[in-house]
């Protein structure tokens, strides 16, 4: 009998799509219909101990923190400007330290604090480990949704930021005393740990792009967050679309970070955006660090390198199933 690491995550999701409306398990996160011209956007993820978070590299400010990030970050993929409140469902041994609970709350509030989000309420449970489970919500114009399926020949990739960084700030908390990492700069380093331990979803990119919406043109936007890596962002993009996502080699990496870092890292938080190649220009020009590193082909396939159709170096996304 096949387990959950045989099956993987992604055949997980399409063996669960039966049990839900069409199309509702397509995208980062579901859409309620209210009335005609407003969608609720609802998220729900989870941070568990000792697979999302340790107390070696992540003290409790931070973890409430990236939880609270990872699921608003889902919201601003849905082209979401902002949230209207999350609610938590945590579970913890009966041993677990109330001041370091406190921290995580802490953590949790002042994010939520700088984006006008609220703490609407929650549960508590007694489990081997410590988890937060946490369902955001959050509004969208009906006419202006970002959808993964909503991708065209011809349009450009972009992303909202740089990845790999927060893979860095990883790697430089779990090998404090490796030398190499050592003789990154110091402000590369700081830049690093604060990507990894600090997160921020990207309202300000949704923004951006109603900034930089030519005059008349439609809205349509196909889009992601990369929270699980721009590989796997890339897949779910063209996957949706039906077109293979042709990347320019090589584009801009972040400095201490090799391609498959960048690609496979995971936890950036990014937005991954299809747009009409005049828009991708207005919005790489009208966002700080947003770069276009491709384009949507004719045709579906697996994201490739756009000047030989070569396949990406051999990796994968974070796979929440993986045979340890």
């Amino acid at each position: 009998m096949a387990d959950l690491a045989d099956l993987g995550e992604s055949e997980l999701i399409n063996r669960l799509r039966r049990f839900a409306k069409r199309g509702q398990f397509n995208d980062d996160a579901a859409l309620l219909s209210p009335d005609q011209h407003l969608l609720r956007v609802v998220s729900t993820d989870a941070l568990v101990e000792g697979v999302h978070f340790s107390s070696s590299t992540t003290p409790g400010f931070s973890v409430g923190w990236r939880s609270g990030s990872a699921n608003l970050s889902d919201l601003a993929a849905m082209g979401c400007l902002e949230a209207e409140g999350v609610t938590v469902a945590l579970a913890a041994p009966g041993h677990t330290s109330i001041d370091w609970l406190e921290e995580v709350y802490e953590g949790l509030a002042d994010l939520l604090q700088r984006h006008g989000c609220e703490l609407l309420g929650g549960d508590c449970t007694r489990a081997p480990v410590v988890m937060l489970a946490i369902t955001a919500i959050g509004k969208v114009a009906a006419d202006a949704v970002i959808r993964r399926e909503s991708g065209q020949p011809g349009d450009r990739l972009v992303v909202s930021g740089a990845h790999g960084l927060s893979n860095l700030g990883l790697r430089l908390l779990q090998n404090p005393s490796d030398i190499s990492l050592q003789q990154l700069s110091e402000p590369l380093r700081k830049a690093a740990i604060k990507a990894h331990q600090f997160p921020v979803p990207r309202f300000d990119a949704v923004a951006a792009l109603h900034r930089s919406r030519p005059e008349a043109a439609p809205w349509r936007v196909a889009g992601t967050d990369s929270s699980d890596g721009l590989r796997r962002s890339l897949e779910l993009l063209g996957n949706a679309c039906g077109h293979q996502p042709l990347l320019n080699e090589p584009f801009a990496l972040t400095e201490g970070c090799c391609l498959n870092s960048c690609l496979d890292g995971g936890e950036d938080f990014e937005l991954v955006l299809a747009l009409e190649a005049s828009w991708a220009e207005k919005f790489v020009a009208q966002l700080p660090g947003a770069q276009c590193i491709g384009w949507l082909g004719e045709n579906p396939g697996p994201p490739c390198w756009a000047n030989n159709k070569k396949p990406l170096p051999i990796g994968k996304g974070y796979e929440h199933f993986a045979k340890l």
